[in-house]
């Protein structure tokens, strides 16, 4: 195989745009379906392919179970062209299509390793359908070196082909905010892509220029690519840690953090981010679980990483014992009726998991609270919360009679509540976002609380 020297990108584009070298994407969740949708608006054949029975049809009726603006548009566009189809047997997925991208999640397995079952699948999949000149790419966030080490030898076990000499190997891995993934990909930052070699690399620079407008950035080595996209993670995660210690400071000496905080990033320099009820998603608590996994492995020091999440991991029993704070303390809240403000794991999505919400109802059966409600706008049904707590997505049934109401995704629905929709509950804002100005005393807020001015200067 030689270096991509004859492949230019309009050469590329036309086989794509020919459906002679078709792009199957396998798993169709929070990655694989904007990128199979941006990959159709860029007109290429796409073969869908996941293993959920439920996902399968929905994507044949140009649907997708995951909330993402544009992706049914893409999807039914794609159908309506026959560009769109949908595969339950991966290996006869992988012998029909040239690329085949891996969008299969990764979490961490016991809140350390990463769980690679999914990965190691489909990988086994598409070796078994491999053919010279095809290309794979893996695209979820992954511990460094899971590129190199776990999927080539799978490829080149079930194919009997070798990596550079007769396919092509790449890591790019996804950088999406849930609610605009196709802007993400599409236009608002370079594709990172990484290859198992120099003619890897190459091709991957000439695929992913098709679809990202900003560019493709190429680095050295897939562990390069790989560990790049932790980083980015982990620094979210640790600057939400010094924001949550800042805002609980401030609380203490009777200063309004958000007001410091305003003033504090109008300097170039300094971006403070948002503090909160805790870190959810299957992105920022994960990556970090990457990286002290392999660094408990090699004996190296990650010392703010680690505290850093074990900050962010205590803000669900923080905000559990602020709020009760109004009820007079957890012993009066255990016969209260507390409603909780969003099952997301942020605002905007209907995506749960880690939600910070959970770890907010296991605080609150901590001390025995039996009467729990969750409202979300978003969220209608779910496998996950305690078969006695109720979710709904009234917010007048939700709030009626409760004692006391805790904000906990910063949804946009929840920005202009008042104490006139709130009713008499005591409410407490756990992410910042409600005015302070219209409700009465019974409010608290991280980053503000209850508490008076600590007088510094006693000695």
């Amino acid at each position: 195989m030689n270096n991509n020297g004859r492949l230019t990108r309009a050469t590329l584009a036309k086989k794509i745009k020919s459906g002679e070298a078709k792009v199957a994407v396998y798993g169709l969740g929070h990655v694989g379906s904007p990128l199979s949708a941006v990959w159709l608006r860029a007109g290429a054949h796409v073969i869908g392919v996941d293993k959920s029975p439920l996902v399968l049809e929905n994507a044949r009726k140009g649907r997708t179970h995951i909330p993402e603006p544009g992706v049914n548009e893409a999807f039914k566009l794609g159908l309506k062209e026959k560009r769109f189809s949908v595969y339950e047997d991966p290996v006869r997925a992988s012998r029909d299509s040239r690329f085949k991208l891996i969008c299969v999640p990764v979490l961490a397995f016991g809140g350390s390793s990463a769980d690679l079952a999914a990965v190691k699948d489909v990988a086994s999949a598409i070796g078994n359908g491999l053919k010279p000149g095809d290309t794979v790419s893996l695209n979820p966030s992954v511990p460094p070196g899971t590129s190199e080490d776990v999927v080539v030898p799978i490829l080149e076990n079930a194919s009997g082909l070798k990596v550079e000499n007769d396919f092509y190997m790449l890591y790019n891995p996804e950088r999406i905010y849930e609610g605009r993934a196709i802007e993400d990909i599409e236009q608002r930052y370079p594709a990172v892509v990484a290859g198992a070699g120099p003619n890897s690399a190459s091709m991957g620079t000439i695929f992913y220029s098709l679809v990202s407008k900003k560019g493709v950035l190429t680095v050295s080595s897939m562990r390069t690519a790989e560990t790049e996209k932790l980083l980015e993670g982990v620094y979210r995660d640790v600057n939400i840690a010094l924001a949550n210690e800042m805002a609980k400071f401030c609380e203490r000496i009777g200063v309004d953090f958000w007001e410091a905080r305003d003033a504090a990033n109008s300097q170039p320099f300094c971006h403070i981010h948002r503090p909160g009820a805790g870190v959810g998603g299957a992105c920022i608590p994960v990556y970090p679980q990457f990286i002290l996994y392999a660094a408990d492995m090699l004996k190296v020091d990650c010392n703010i990483t680690r505290l850093s999440r074990n900050v962010n991991d205590s803000m669900p029993a923080y905000v559990v014992e602020q709020a009760a704070k109004m009820l007079d303390g957890k012993d009066n809240l255990a016969g209260a009726t507390v409603t909780l403000l969003g099952l997301a794991f942020r605002g905007g999505v209907s995506d749960t998991r880690l939600s910070p919400t959970y770890k907010v109802i296991e605080e609150l059966k901590k001390i025995k609270v039996k009467h729990i409600r969750v409202h979300d706008p978003l969220v209608t049904n779910d496998r996950d919360l305690p078969s006695d707590v109720l979710l709904t997505s009234d917010l007048a049934d939700a709030v009626k009679g409760a004692d006391l109401v805790i904000l906990i995704a910063d949804h946009p629905e929840y920005r202009n509540l008042d104490s006139t929709k709130l009713g008499d509950a005591a409410v407490y804002d756990g992410r910042g976002i409600l005015d302070p100005s219209k409700f009465g005393l019974r409010f608290g807020s991280i980053g503000r609380g209850q508490s008076t001015r600590t007088a510094l200067s006693r000695g």
